[in-house]
């Protein structure tokens, strides 16, 4: 099975899971003798979960920091999308009083500034925005996506290091990440799999940084260390100091993301009219207008994209086929990201300051080769 070469290349043969549709090419992902990946063996150990004791241990993990702090017990990263509100939902019900952090992303669309002030202002919350210097991560948008085929490399890196600044910034103890991706989407180790922690062993092996740390970007790509000073994670000294903890909502909640759509939309949440470009559905990835050509070079590099990430996660649960995913990926993987959100690629690349050819060649240059034939 392969998705639509826009290129007019052939691409070759590519293993996929007998079970989902995760392929070969995911890096990290394993296959057991019966061709199963190790996402869905992962997703079938969650029926051996006894998840009332889990949500115990989480309302048990809570109640030490419920009393004694006069701020914030807690800090949620949110990005306005379904998960963020599921993840405020629940912990609103737990009694804590969080504060919302949200490292703002590279090019924001209108849906996604939206669903973010509706979260903003649930009532019970408070809410932080850090917005680095739009020029410098500009500039790291391009050195990504020339250099690593990665748009979004400098949102990888802040997602998960402004969470962290801020909450040792004002001496917030715990940290309410979502979904654990290892166990969701079979990359890493068993441990990593069945991790509840987030911390910065974590985030060195599975947190975007495809190699490239922001003090590289000093020592090698002319950034001075002012610039890409909001990207660096802080001292691990400061962090076991003030004994900052990040957990995975994921591990004490049977993560569903179909089911945190639902109840983000009783929440307020707009999901877009119609199915995103490139993906099968109309309710993830709302919030940045770079995110299709990052799905797009992941299809380049790798042979599949968000359409097969989605698609995976329906079989294992059941709401569709085997047989009805491959039909929607076929239909939605790897296409030119022409638009997103309807909003046209040269506007997207305008923000940026790179040329529709420019990005073409670029394209080229990161096409897996052995691949796309």
């Amino acid at each position: 099975m392969s998705g639509r070469n826009m290129s007019g290349r052939k691409m070759r043969y590519i293993h996929r899971c007998t079970r989902c549709l995760l392929p070969e090419t995911k890096p990290g992902l394993t296959f057991d003798e019966k061709g199963v990946c190790s996402a869905c063996r992962n997703y079938e150990n969650r029926e051996n979960i006894n998840w009332d004791e889990r949500w115990s241990q989480l309302q048990s993990l809570v109640n030490e920091y419920a009393n004694g702090y006069e701020s914030y017990n807690c800090l949620i990263p949110v990005s306005g999308g379904k998960d963020s509100f599921f993840q405020v939902n629940t912990i609103l019900k737990l009694g804590l009083r969080p504060l919302l952090v949200t490292a703002t992303t590279c090019h924001p669309s209108e849906l996604g500034k939206q669903n973010l002030s509706t979260l903003q202002g649930i009532p019970g919350v408070d809410s932080i925005q850090i917005t680095p210097d739009r020029e410098v991560r500009r500039r790291m948008n391009v050195l990504g996506l020339r250099r690593l085929g990665d748009i979004s490399w400098p949102e990888h890196v802040s997602i998960f290091t402004t969470p962290v600044k801020v909450a040792v910034n004002f001496g917030i103890p715990l940290i309410i990440w979502g979904e654990n991706p290892q166990n969701e989407y079979g990359t890493g180790s068993e441990t990593d799999a069945s991790s509840f922690l987030l911390d910065k062993r974590w985030i060195n092996r599975h947190g975007g940084l495809l190699g490239l740390t922001p003090e590289a970007l000093v020592d090698f790509h002319h950034f001075t260390y002012r610039e890409i000073l909001p990207y660096v994670y802080p001292a691990q000294e400061e962090i076991d100091r003030l004994g900052v903890k990040g957990i995975f909502l994921g591990q004490y909640v049977p993560w569903d993301g179909f089911h945190n759509k639902r109840v983000a939309e009783g929440m307020g949440f707009k999901a877009h009219r119609k199915r995103v470009e490139g993906s099968a559905c109309d309710y993830e990835n709302l919030d940045n207008l770079q995110t299709g050509i990052h799905d797009y070079f992941k299809w380049l590099k790798y042979g599949f994209g968000r359409a097969t990430d989605i698609c995976s996660s329906w079989i294992r649960r059941g709401y569709i086929s085997r047989e009805q995913g491959k039909e929607i990926v076929r239909d939605r993987d790897g296409m030119y990201p022409s638009s997103y959100l309807d909003v046209p690629l040269a506007e997207i690349l305008d923000n940026i300051g790179v040329t529709k050819r420019q990005f073409d060649e670029i394209c080229e240059k990161h096409t897996n080769k052995e691949i796309h034939l």
